[in-house]
This record gives structure tokens, sequence and C-alpha cells, in this order.
């Protein structure tokens, strides 16, 4: 189950990566029910996933607290 919800959240932020906005309030959300080992392998996939879109690099920011 924990893993669908990791699924689910990438899912979710690749639809909303047109507004940074948006992006950085679902990721917010994503690490407040994630658990850490989640938050981990979000964070991997997260580098990869922006690093041709310039735009939601500073939510990178979001993780590191």
């Amino acid at each position: 189950m924990p893993r669908a919800m990791l699924d689910y959240t990438k899912t979710v932020l690749q639809k909303v990566s047109f507004d940074a906005k948006l992006f950085a309030k679902e990721l917010k959300k994503a690490v407040s029910r994630l658990l850490p080992s989640e938050i981990e392998e979000l964070k991997i996939w997260l580098q990869y996933f922006i690093l041709d879109k310039p735009e939601l690099q500073p939510t990178l920011l979001l993780l590191r607290a």
C-alpha cells in the first residue's frame, strides 16, 4: 500500500508540473504523508524529473528541510 502512495504522488507531481506554486503545494502535501524512506526515493526521482525544468528547481529545498 505505501508504494501506491509514492506512485500516486509522482503522477500528481507530473500533472501539476506546469505550475511551480501548485507543484510546491503538492510536494509539501506529499512530504507530510509519505514515509521517510519514500521521501528519500521521491527526492531521487525529483532530481531527475526537474533537470529540464528550471522553474521547479527551488522545490528541491522543500525536501531538504
